[in-house]
């Protein structure tokens, strides 16, 4: 029997079972067609749930908020199209597709979110505050601090600087780094980690500790 003669359409009211969607979506026709309508609805569900859960989109509106649901419902649902042979079966199938439509909809509302603010490209002009329990951890913080924004100086590139200060110092989500760049969260993430990596050796060789190094370069 062929795949387009195993699956028959669905009723209005019924999902693919969990075994079936890989099946059904791989199935060209008619029957395709109705597994990609029932995959983007739960994509726009998966989308709402996390639009919905965001404080700071308030301020953007329902409509507003909508909108930004149907897209990353979309993109969710393309993005999920796309790797459906990195499905291993280990989840059900929704749970596993679930997360595309959370992690598309995170990275649509932040950029929506920052769409009007400036992201300033700049390097560590004042001292990194220490925190301290006792003048003694308040000297070694102040050093292990100078030492931190000599480091950024020194010891990056421009543009590691650029994406360390945006992403650690001033709290720019990496989707919104990624955007302004014209690069790609992977890229951006292999950026932070070598610039990581090279901060960390530069504050070895000032005679810090790793355990210092470690805890005041991923903070």
């Amino acid at each position: 029997m062929t795949a387009a003669g195993r699956y028959r359409l669905l009723g209005p009211d019924s999902v693919p079972a969990d075994d079936e969607w890989i099946g059904r979506l791989r199935t060209p026709g008619p029957v395709r067609d109705q597994a990609v309508q029932h995959l983007h609805a739960l994509m726009l569900r998966a989308a709402r749930h996390r639009v919905s859960r965001m404080p700071d989109g308030a301020a953007l509106g329902a409509v507003r908020r909508d909108e930004i649901a149907h897209a990353a419902a979309d993109e969710a649902t393309l993005s999920a199209l796309g790797r459906l042979d990195s499905f291993e079966g280990r989840s059900r199938f929704t749970t596993w597709a679930y997360k595309f439509g959370i992690l598309c909809a995170g990275v649509e509302m932040r950029r929506a979110l920052w769409r009007d603010r400036d992201v300033r490209w700049h390097d560590v002009s004042e001292p990194l505050e220490p925190a301290a329990t006792s003048p003694e951890s308040f000297v070694e913080g102040r050093d292990l601090a100078a030492a931190v924004r000599d480091g950024l100086t020194q010891a990056l590139t421009d543009h590691q600087r650029r994406v360390v200060v945006a992403l650690l110092v001033d709290g720019v989500p990496i989707d919104v780094v990624a955007d302004r760049l014209g690069s790609n969260r992977n890229a951006i993430y292999k950026t932070l980690h070598d610039a990581r990596r090279r901060l960390r050796t530069h504050l070895e060789e000032q005679g810090f500790t790793r355990e210092a190094t470690t805890t005041e370069v991923t903070r």
